[in-house]
């Protein structure tokens, strides 16, 4: 074989003041970053001839994501004539796909990425529900759209972790689809061809993975679930779960077991699985779920957004769990206001401050984005996340001169980071510096089609 048929590896050496490394923090860190990971790390040393950079924390990932919902944002704030809920917005959204085509759905994804990227996520959980032509036919490529969402990611250069979701009926006892759900329909045989179809789709992207998703308890009969998590093959198994009380309701009166009993009594469910939402969970449960090793994905704005309630997370946590966050709907994509809102959620229940930090003098924003950093390299199916040698070379660095950050280090620059917002400079991913100065560098082209897009669509 030539040389030119193996070519030497590429490096790119950074220094930065500080950095949380998997273990810990350290100062005066230089990463030498090769074929888009972290080759080397050496400490306490001088910058040299190194691109100089802020301090440096582990991009997180997102865990559960519905890219089009980007488009929605504000879209659905105005109060109905009965009240509204999650079912009442669901209907909204419903409408809102009547006339989304590819191209559409292309360019709202690689918005959502570049806010991604931008907002401290290098990675994406795309739970890609999507399938279809409006009215419910296939494309002549049935997966025409999983194609979209590889070229967005290829586009923005975050990491994709794509999750084909099978979704077959309107509610629990295998009852039909309703008509605004004609562009998620699979049977079983045409869902195995699509998760196949998009394991050679994303082959191109670096370090991307294919999992499935099962859409919902209400959504995939048990029949159905048992044979689709085999195509799974290892990868990462992700699924709605116990989001809503009234789902909770219908699971027992068709089962006769709440959503978490009833999945854990008849799947599975270990580490790689990650439970969507899992907010109406009892004391039972909550353990049971923390003890199987899977992540529970809490997407706390869309979930305060949709009037979803409060996922236990005191509990929860004592008992050893582990959690990714994502941005679901997407009406906000920033990974800090994730964890804050997290966090609130907790200080307006038990009208208490710091809840969810580790233990006494931890730091609440430091310790949640550790957890995340793990819970979302496991569900998203790349290992253990962090900072380390051999991991993937996804990191942001932060501005110690933003108003906000000034004369902070250590965990104290996470809690500003988390509670006070902003200072987020650069991003890499997978080696490749994608941000600079708080800005993807395609973000402009990437906004303008995006422009173009939301004229046309709500026209």
């Amino acid at each position: 074989m030539t040389d030119a048929q193996n070519p030497e590896p590429t490096s790119t050496v950074v220094w930065c003041e500080s950095a949380l490394l998997a273990d810990g923090w350290a100062r005066g860190v230089k990463l030498t970053l090769t074929d888009g990971r972290i080759a080397r790390i050496d400490t306490d040393t001088s910058a040299g001839d190194a691109q100089r950079l802020g301090p440096a924390l582990p991009g997180l990932g997102n865990v559960h994501s519905h890219a089009f919902q980007r488009a929605m944002a504000g879209l659905a704030e105005t109060r109905g004539d009965t009240g509204d809920t999650f079912w009442t917005w669901r209907e909204v959204m419903y409408r809102f796909l009547e006339r989304l085509d590819p191209d559409m759905a292309q360019a709202i994804a690689a918005m959502g990425q570049v806010e991604m990227l931008e907002g401290g996520f290098t990675r994406v959980g795309e739970f890609h529900y999507l399938h279809h032509a409006p009215d419910g036919g296939a494309y002549d490529n049935p997966a025409e759209m999983a194609v979209r969402m590889a070229a967005a990611a290829e586009e923005t250069g975050i990491g994709l972790t794509l999750l084909p979701v099978f979704y077959a009926h309107s509610n629990f006892g295998g009852l039909p689809p309703s008509d605004g759900q004609k562009r998620f329909i699979h049977d079983v045989d045409g869902f195995a061809r699509l998760v196949e179809a998009c394991r050679e789709i994303v082959a191109p992207l670096p370090e991307a993975v294919v999992g499935v998703a099962p859409h919902s308890l209400r959504a995939v009969t048990g029949e159905e679930l048992t044979a689709i998590l085999p195509l799974a093959a290892g990868g990462p198994i992700h699924m709605h779960v116990a989001e809503q009380t009234k789902e909770v309701d219908d699971c027992l009166a068709a089962t006769g077991a709440r959503p978490v009993r009833w999945l854990m009594n008849h799947a599975e469910v270990d580490k790689r699985w990650c439970l969507v939402h899992a907010t109406h969970i009892n004391a039972t449960e909550t353990e049971r779920l923390a003890k199987s090793g899977a992540v529970a994905g809490l997407c706390p704005v869309t979930e305060a957004n949709l009037g979803d309630g409060i996922f236990p997370a005191p509990d929860y946590l004592a008992a050893g769990g582990s959690f990714g966050i994502g941005t679901d709907s997407n009406i906000v994509i920033d990974a800090a206001q994730e964890l804050r809102t997290m966090e609130y959620a907790q200080r307006l229940t038990k009208r208490a401050r710091n809840v969810l930090a580790g233990g006494s003098r931890r730091s609440t924003g430091g310790d949640l984005w550790r957890a995340a950093t793990v819970g979302g390299a496991q569900a998203l199916g790349v290992g253990r996340g962090g900072l380390r040698r051999g991991a993937p070379a996804d990191f942001i660095t932060l501005d110690p001169n933003h108003p906000n950050l000034v004369g902070r280090s250590g965990d104290t620059l996470i809690d500003s980071l988390v509670f006070a917002g902003g200072g987020i400079d650069t991003v890499w991913r997978h080696g490749q510096q994608r941000v600079s100065g708080g800005r993807h560098h395609a973000r402009e082209a990437i906004t303008a089609r995006y422009v173009q897009t939301l004229k046309a669509l709500l026209a």
